[in-house]
């Protein structure tokens, strides 16, 4: 996607949210993707100058920092904080469906549902 030809505000451009040279994923300076919600928001990996961090996009346009370990940004969001930027806040009160990652191409995990909160 060539983010020079949008026509973005100031505070809707990662590069100059985050301080990142170009906007490129999977590369050693760029994004990496690591979960996305039913909502459509998008959680990414950020190298950082000391620690990693993370960066989630709001399913339209907005960005968010989030200086948290990535094991704390799924908990938060179940249990109804706002993650994804201001006023984005999600309960989920039944269990919740996980599903491991495939670790070979012929491998099809059974996902499994999280603990029910008796709510």
């Amino acid at each position: 996607m060539p983010w020079d030809d949008l026509d973005l505000d100031a505070d809707e451009d990662p590069r100059l949210l985050f301080g990142l040279k170009e906007l490129s994923f999977g590369t050693t300076d760029g994004l990496w993707p690591l979960a996305s919600t039913d909502r459509g928001e998008v959680i990414f990996l950020a190298s950082g100058p000391v620690t990693p961090r993370l960066l989630v996009v709001d399913g339209e346009i907005g960005w968010t920092e989030y200086d948290m370990s990535f094991a704390e940004w799924p908990y938060r969001y179940l249990i109804g904080e706002d993650m994804a930027g201001p006023n984005s806040s999600a309960f989920y009160p039944g269990p919740v469906q996980l599903q491991r990652l495939p670790m070979s191409a012929t491998e099809r995990p059974e996902p499994w549902s999280g603990p029910d909160r008796g709510m």
